[in-house]
């Protein structure tokens, strides 16, 4: 890729166009729709995520026109680096919140097992409904975040089915988590039924988007225990990353795997045979 000035330029469409799509969601800003027990609290970061979606170049012709494919290919490079700047901000808010992490004691490392919720809700469903061969390893036996992904790359490949079902619920996680993401601790949190730090650190699932959509409806929802709930979500978020790995390689991932040849054994007695 160049980085001579003519080569630059042809990014520059691609910058005007989210600086737009951020300036129009900023001015929309929190729009918050009251609905049965609580209050679905719609962000900017939605807004935005919407409006990018809807002009993404495969979808819309005349944005394709606009957009080169090298510009689609450094905007997907920039994400990782567009989110750094949000995550060094949560690091600064766990050492001010120590002692309030501190208390929440085992619960942080202890949270890491709900990973392993997504093969038992996700795995009957994607191989005795949705009918899924070896997609459906890759698919659920994590969040497919990642360092998920760089486990699945390195066990069996992304070209593989398992990488296929990997990279299939990683792309619908980036599209949809976000929103999920944002209205499901409001309402929740409403409910009156989980500790405001719980829901603070099931936001930490390893995934920046929507680390800050859930973070984001929690902090409106409580703006006084901002500090608190940041703090939490960040050092839940950073140990996700750091035991999650280990989670999905030596439970996860061999979990899954022994679920598979329990749920479909005649495809692989037929490959023995």
């Amino acid at each position: 890729m160049s980085m001579t000035r003519p080569g630059m330029a042809k990014f520059i469409p691609l910058h005007l166009l989210v600086l737009g799509i951020v300036a129009v969601a900023e001015l929309v800003g929190i729009i918050r729709i009251p609905i049965g027990v609580g209050t679905v609290i719609l962000l900017p970061i939605l807004y935005a995520f919407a409006v990018g979606i809807a002009l993404n170049p495969a979808i819309l012709p005349a944005t394709r026109k606009l957009l080169p494919p090298v510009s689609v290919k450094l905007a997907s490079t920039m994400i990782t680096i567009a989110i750094m700047p949000f995550i060094a901000k949560f690091g600064t808010t766990v050492g001010p919140q120590i002692d309030k992490i501190i208390e929440a004691g085992p619960a942080l490392v202890i949270q890491e097992l709900g990973n392993l919720g997504t093969i038992a809700l996700a795995f009957p469903i994607a191989v005795f409904l949705l009918r899924m061969g070896r997609e459906a390893i890759g698919a659920t036996f994590s969040i497919d975040r990642e360092p998920n992904l760089a486990l699945i790359a390195d066990k069996y490949g992304l070209n593989s089915p398992e990488g296929a079902g990997a990279m299939g619920v990683y792309a619908v996680g980036t599209l949809i988590g976000t929103f999920v993401f944002a209205i499901m601790p409001p309402l929740i949190l409403a409910l009156d039924v989980f500790d405001v730090r719980a829901l603070a650190m099931s936001c930490g699932v390893g995934s920046g988007s929507m680390l800050a959509a859930c973070t984001g409806g929690l902090v409106a929802a409580l703006p006084e225990q901002g500090d608190t709930i940041l703090a939490l979500a960040a050092a839940s978020n950073i140990l996700t990353y750091a035991t999650g790995l280990y989670v999905g390689l030596f439970i996860a991932l061999p979990l899954t795997e022994w679920l598979y040849r329990r749920a479909r054994p005649a495809e692989f007695a037929g490959a023995s045979n």
